[in-house]
Order: C-alpha cells, then structure tokens, then sequence
C-alpha cells in the first residue's frame, strides 16, 4: 500500500462539506454516542499511546457522548487513505508524521526541518508553544482537517545495511524518505539519493538490497524488526519526528461548542501527557535494538557538527519558495527561539 503523500482526492473544504453526509447534533448526542473512529499506521508507540490517552479524556469529559474507537496498523487503510478519509468524514481522526500531509499542504512538513531544536525536549516545547501551536493545527482548516494534537515520536536516526563511522559514508547510498522537499534536501547534501517510498515496502527493500538504509525513528525501527535486515543504526539527532492529530472538519463543525472544547482540551492534554511516555519508550526500544543484535553508534564530534552545518539552512531555503510556507517557519524560529532552555 502507499503511504506517500499524494494531492489525488484531496479536496477543499467547501467541496468536502457539500460531498459529506450531514452531522448529527445534540438529539443524537442524547440518544447514542457520538462515534469518533481514529486511523493510524503503527501500534505500542507514542502514536498509539496518544490515541489511548485522547480517548479516556474524551470519553471521561463528555460522559460518554462521545465514543472513540481506535485502529491502530493501518486497520482504516493506507495513510492517504486515511488522511482523505478524514477529510470526507468517512473516519473521524488521522494520526501521524505531518510530512505525510504535505500533499494537503506543504507547510506540513516544516517540523522537520533539521537544526532547528536543540533536542526531542525543546522540540516538544516550541511545538506546545500557544501562537505557533494554534497556527500549525490550523494548516488544514480549509481542507477539511482540523489539528488537535501535536506531540514527539523521537529524534531521528539512520538504519543501513552498513556501518556508517563517518560522514562521507553516506555518499552514494540509497536512503528511504518521506516524500517532502525538508527530508530530501537533507540526503542531497550527505551526497546520498533520497528514495521515497511506502513504510511497507521498506524492509523488503532492505532485505534485497534495493535500498540501503532508511531516515526514521528508533519506535518505528524496532517495532518493525528492522534490525533483522539491517542492524546498524547511527543517532544523529539532527531532526524531530514528530505527529500530529487530525480531526473531520465536518464532523468538528456538527458538534456542539461544548463537546468541540472537550476534544480540542482533550488533544492539548494528551500532547503534553505522552512526553515523558515517549523519553521512556525510546529508551525502552534502545534496549530492544541492541538485545537483538543490533548496533548504536554516533558520528565523531567533528562529523557531527559538519551534518548540522550541512542541514541547518534547509528549512529556510525551502520555504523561501512559498510565502506562507516562510511565514509558518519563521513563526516556527519564534517558538524555538522562546523556549531555548
């Protein structure tokens, strides 16, 4: 299945509302809950965590007007899947890396634009910081998506086939990405190809070699068992991972203003809630990696430092192209700069 970002199906707001069944108010609130289905692609991570958290304050906060099922592993379909059904109210919620909504909007992909955070912790807190939260869930408000939650997965890393001791041992590898200009500039400048392609496609791409390494997250890596195609991990921690929530506009819109505060109160909550989740979960799935033969390793200082040079100027130089794009990542800077520790 693909999980790419793509602009096919992806429509305005106006056009979703037209196309959508009509919402049911308050009568139905007193008789039955409220269904919210919630889609995403991964299970037992920080995703999933969010999703459980979301849900027992929505429920609680509520009094059961509103019933959140959740469907972790892509149960609701591929990722565009998801995210359009999102937008036509065929599901409800779509949890996940905001570059796979890039093909609804490019500011989407900004929160990963390297050297920008310190590190995971001061990420999740320029990311909670109220102007530019507020303004970065509210990207797809006339797509038909509205951004309740914003939160960490971890920081990221690279799984190759190879060891990699060096910098210059990136050139010439085939790199897996997501599909955004941030992350394919990024492999541009180690002197590797960036090669988008689906998460399901990835390990068997590893394991035939057609690939030789991917861009991603420790939680991903271990609970897909990446380390039995491809055990050597470098932490470069150069970029966040982060995820977010994204609720039916139209389905929003249909609730009563009171229940619309329990679930944007509720995202907020579960936001702040799932950090300190994460930092023990990455540090779990450390553990995982290396009991099952796989290696950690870091680049020398030096080499460090040169892959922070390299990468910090791409998020200014991409959104330099649209204005809106430059605007959200200068507010972006703004956040970081506030919440520098």
């Amino acid at each position: 299945m693909d999980s790419r970002p793509t602009r096919r199906g992806l429509l305005g707001g106006a056009a979703l509302a037209a196309l959508a069944p009509a919402i049911p108010h308050t009568a139905r609130a007193q008789q039955a809950p409220i269904v919210m289905k919630m889609g995403t692609a991964t299970i037992n991570d920080s995703q999933h965590q969010w999703m459980r958290l979301f849900a027992e304050t929505v429920q609680e906060k509520s009094q059961g007007a509103i019933k959140v099922e959740i469907y972790p592993t892509s149960q609701l379909g591929s990722i565009p899947r998801m995210i359009e059904g999102t937008q036509f109210n065929s599901i409800q919620a779509f949890v996940g890396p905001p570059e796979f909504l890039s093909g609804v909007d490019a500011r989407y992909e900004l929160l990963g634009a390297p050297g920008v955070f310190q590190d995971i912790a001061h990420a999740h807190r320029a990311m909670q910081e109220p102007a530019f939260n507020r303004a970065f869930l509210d990207i797809g408000l006339s797509k038909g998506l509205k951004g309740v939650g914003l939160f960490i997965n971890s920081a990221s890393s690279f799984n190759t086939r190879t060891r990699i001791d060096r910098l210059s041992d990136f050139e010439g590898k085939k790199i897996r990405v997501l599909a955004s200009s941030v992350q394919t500039e990024q492999l541009r400048r180690l002197k590797a190809t960036a090669v988008p392609m689906s998460l399901g496609e990835v390990l068997p791409a590893l394991q035939q070699g057609t690939i030789d390494g991917v861009m991603s997250a420790m939680p991903v890596l271990t609970a897909l068992r990446f380390y039995d195609a491809a055990r050597f991990l470098v932490e470069t921690n150069h970029s966040a991972v982060t995820v977010i929530t994204v609720v039916s506009k139209i389905w929003y819109d249909g609730l009563t203003p009171a229940l619309r505060q329990v679930v944007d109160e509720a995202g907020r909550k579960a936001s702040e809630d799932v950090f300190p989740w994460a930092i023990d979960f990455i540090a779990a799935q450390r553990k995982v990696w290396t009991d099952a033969g796989g290696t950690i390793t870091s680049l020398p200082p030096e080499d460090q430092a040169r892959l922070v040079e390299l990468m910090r100027p791409i998020g200014q130089e991409v959104t330099t192209r649209r204005r809106e794009q430059a605007t959200l990542y200068e507010a972006m800077q703004r956040a970081a700069a506030a919440t520098r520790a």
